[in-house]
């Protein structure tokens, strides 16, 4: 406490041994399990890179592989189906293919990521 003008104030600092806690900080068990989820989620991440998923379209005439990077890596097409005359549906085909396997890869994406933070009450997060 510091005296000013015959007057006593006490001081807005935590006491000793109370440290950024009782300030209103993160505590040391805090901090260690964000360290934690942070390396589970860089993890998941790197593991979501080497994942594929697949998806086919009209019965299988058309078939796309797409990575966890969201990037087309393969696509397959029925010789047997491809008409000349009418690449319209073979375009509508291929489209319906490749947002399929993206929403795939979106759904698988959540799934492994949402399980690292499942019970975690983290404000902003909820």
């Amino acid at each position: 406490m510091a005296k000013k003008g015959g007057m006593f104030r006490q001081s807005r600092r935590p006491a000793r041994g109370q440290g950024a806690a009782a300030a209103g900080g993160l505590n040391p068990e805090m901090i260690r399990r964000a360290q934690e989820l942070q390396a589970q989620m860089a993890q998941a991440q790197d593991e979501l890179k080497d994942a594929t998923v697949t998806a086919t379209a009209g019965g299988g005439i058309i078939s796309v592989t797409v990575g966890g990077d969201h990037k087309l890596r393969e696509v397959a097409i029925d010789p047997d189906v491809v008409d000349p005359e009418d690449t319209e549906m073979l375009q509508d085909l291929l489209m319906a293919a490749v947002n399929e396997a993206q929403d795939q890869m979106e759904a698988l994406r959540e799934e492994r990521l949402s399980g690292l933070t499942e019970g975690l009450q983290v404000p902003g997060l909820q």
